[in-house]
This record gives structure tokens, C-alpha cells and sequence, in this order.
């Protein structure tokens, strides 16, 4: 299980990243489609990491709102 961020850009794009996986980062132009492709990307990462024999980060991020 990771943590993303989904936030949208200034064309309309929806921008996925998992801040546990550095450089793990998608899009996709609704929600439902940038979730998607980050998982995929999630998956991608981990089995190249695994791949060349390099540990894979442990999930470690938590989210808070704050007022401000």
C-alpha cells in the first residue's frame, strides 16, 4: 500500500505522485485514469528496483491538512 498526492494542473491534467517512491510520478486527464497509471507505475518501480537487487523504501509519509 503507498500514499499518493493528486492535485490538478493548469491544463486540466490531474498530477499523481507517491512521495515514498522518489520520481514516481503520473497523469492522467480525470482522476480515475491518473490513479490508474500511478499504480502502474508504482508497480513498475518496485519491480526494477527488485530487479536490480535495490531495496525497495518502506512507506513512511502521512498526510495532515493545516490551517492556515
Amino acid at each position: 500500500m503507498r500514499q499518493i498526492v493528486l492535485y490538478p494542473d493548469e491544463t486540466g491534467y490531474w498530477i499523481v505522485e507517491c512521495p515514498s517512491l522518489p520520481g514516481c510520478i503520473s497523469q492522467g486527464e480525470t482522476k480515475e485514469e491518473a490513479i490508474a497509471n500511478i499504480r502502474e507505475a508504482i508497480r513498475g518501480y518496485i519491480a526494477a528496483l527488485e530487479e536490480d537487487g535495490l531495496p525497495v523504501p518502506e512507506e513512511h509519509y502521512g498526510a495532515m491538512l493545516v490551517v492556515v
